[in-house]
């Protein structure tokens, strides 16, 4: 799934600008930052479990249809 990747790709971009910030001790910019990291683990989080999820819908569903013949 795509939105996973991007959202990982953000989380990790917004992580590391969050340690640099810090770093530098600019505390309004580190917040923002720390908020935007908040965020995009929280969507990786919900689009991988909606990938994992699906995955697994379909291997039940063939499972099912298998045992029925």
């Amino acid at each position: 799934m795509k939105s996973h990747k991007y959202w990982s790709l953000g989380a990790l971009a917004t992580m590391i600008g969050t340690i640099y910030t810090g770093y530098k001790n600019m505390k309004s910019a580190h917040k923002y930052f720390a908020c935007s990291s908040l965020l995009c683990m929280i969507m990786a989080i919900y689009s991988g479990h909606k990938m994992l999820s699906a995955k697994s819908r379909k291997k039940k569903d063939s499972v099912s249809q298998e045992s029925a013949e």
